[in-house]
């Protein structure tokens, strides 16, 4: 067990699976995927799974949203903002050897959970929003790095 958690979840192991002629590369279209998938969790998060509960959290209503809908600035930075998390993931991954879905998942949620989800905890006590809130939007950035690091620890690519 012990040698099956050194072999998966250490980030600095080095793998035997190949030589040190095949080095690990940015996969383009694991990075594409992942950009995809978690705009779909987002919609998902944000709607159906816990639209309902979060909505009032921030202030909103489904009427002033359809009656104000986002501008173009808003989905612009949420395209830079789900990009440029995948491909430091994707960087981040090729620099530490992530040879492994389990290991790209526990990288992603340690990184969600360290640098997000802990921050928004903070920020939103402090600010005396409901501690839900903090669930459902950590809960949404742990969910969506956990999955791109699964996704881009199982898709690799590899130049020889």
């Amino acid at each position: 067990m012990i040698i099956m958690f050194k072999k998966y979840f250490v980030p600095f192991t080095v793998s035997k699976h190949h030589t040190h002629m095949d080095n690990l590369k940015i996969n383009h279209l694991a990075c594409i995927a992942a950009i995809v998938m978690i705009t779909i969790l987002g919609f998902l998060w944000y709607g159906p799974f816990f639209g309902d509960r979060w909505l009032p959290l921030v202030g909103l209503t489904r009427e002033g949203i359809e009656n104000n809908p986002p501008d173009a600035g808003v989905w612009i930075s949420n395209i830079i903002a789900t990009v440029i998390p995948v491909y430091f993931l994707a960087w981040l991954y090729v620099k530490l050897n992530v040879e492994s879905g389990a290991r790209g998942a526990l990288i992603g949620f340690g990184i969600a959970f360290s640098f997000v989800f802990l921050s928004e905890m903070t920020q939103n006590m402090f600010s005396m929003r409901p501690y839900v809130l903090t669930w459902i939007e950590g809960g949404y950035s742990l969910a969506a790095l956990t999955l791109t690091g699964f996704l881009l620890g199982t898709w690799r690519k590899y130049s020889g």
